[in-house]
């Protein structure tokens, strides 16, 4: 080879190592917060003692109820105070995926109007408790493309109109389960003179439409989740002065029986703890995260608290990946991942 053509050939694959390295994707460096507390052994069978719970997305006023979308592989969470959902990817980070979320009226109100708790019903639609409608919405719109169009699932019980639904979940036959707190009214509580429901009850919406009442003796009733195999359902009280996961047994026609308190975080309320229980995941092994008082609690099934994920602001949701590997926290302004396991 002649040392012209040497020299080209270096010219050429030089650029070639140039283009190749320019077009590398660096992955972002997070910032981290709180830290891993082990309880129990049993915790390093569900988290490994090297997780971080980093800060993905931030700048939100309350962020809350995330849903991993797996087809599209990205996260949907609401950012209840300015009636927003927020989607985040990894390529892409934080970006708007839908507003108005929760309240579609022209007529001004205060309040937290936004959605609250996000699920996807076994059509694949997403579903939205929406404070400021003050009803269970189906988003009637692909979830590729979104948009503010809605039809209402469940908007009253016995013609009265709900305070402002928090949390959903649908079991295996397609029947919704709802709690309904009166956070998203304007004053946040039972002395809003536009609560209709003397309440804060828990509901099921059957597949043919009709609403049924579970419960209407928890006082602030919030997230819910049911157990494998859907004989068991964790509900949490979002009350400080009963703040409980409370568990039932799911009996005949979904009724709930047998109510007890799987867990009582009282000891753990106090100055500088942030947060109460609120939304949870159970995984297929019946391993509960729970956000409640200081971050994300860890159970067992038999409610042997295993450890926390301890943070300094209020986590309010979360959500876990389909693999069971990664956990998203939707904590206050922030947008956190832990990856459990590797």
């Amino acid at each position: 080879m002649s040392y012209r053509k040497l020299f080209t050939a270096i010219l050429i694959a030089t650029a070639a190592m140039s283009c190749n390295n320019n077009s590398v994707v660096k992955k972002p460096v997070y910032k981290t917060a709180g830290n891993i507390e082990k309880t129990d052994a049993l915790l390093d069978a569900v988290i490994s003692s090297s997780a971080k719970a980093e800060i993905i997305a931030e700048g939100f006023e309350w962020s809350e109820g995330p849903i991993w979308i797996e087809k599209q592989k990205m996260l949907l969470f609401s950012d209840v105070p300015t009636n927003t959902i927020y989607k985040w990817t990894e390529e892409k980070g934080k970006e708007i995926y839908l507003t108005p979320s929760g309240y579609t009226d022209t007529v001004k109100r205060g309040g937290e109007m936004g959605s609250n708790g996000l699920t996807t019903d076994n059509d694949g639609n997403l579903v939205l408790c929406q404070h400021g409608n003050r009803q269970m919405g189906r988003m009637d719109a692909p979830l590729d493309k979104p948009a503010a169009v809605f039809t209402s699932i469940a908007a009253t019980y016995n013609g009265k109109k709900f305070s402002s639904p928090n949390d959903a979940v649908y079991n295996s036959n397609g029947e919704l389960f709802f709690t309904d707190p009166p956070y998203g009214l304007e004053t946040h509580g039972d002395d809003d003179p536009k609560k209709e429901i003397s309440f804060n009850g828990v509901y099921k919406v059957k597949k043919d439409g009709k609403v049924v009442l579970l419960l209407d003796s928890i006082t602030r009733p919030n997230g819910l989740a049911f157990f494998p195999g859907e004989k068991k359902l964790i509900i949490a009280n979002s009350d400080p002065a009963k703040p409980y996961w409370y568990l039932y047994d799911v009996g005949e026609n979904d009724s709930l029986q047998n109510g007890r308190i799987f867990f009582d975080a009282s000891a753990a309320m106090g100055k500088g703890v942030h947060g109460l229980p609120d939304g949870l995941k159970i995984d297929t092994k019946g391993n509960v995260f729970a956000t409640g008082p200081g971050g994300v609690w860890i159970f067992n099934s038999e409610a042997k608290l295993l450890g926390k994920i301890k943070l300094d602001g209020p986590a309010s949701n979360c959500a876990l990946s389909p693999n069971e590997k990664t956990l998203y926290i939707t904590n206050d302004m922030k947008l956190l991942r832990v990856k459990l396991r590797d």
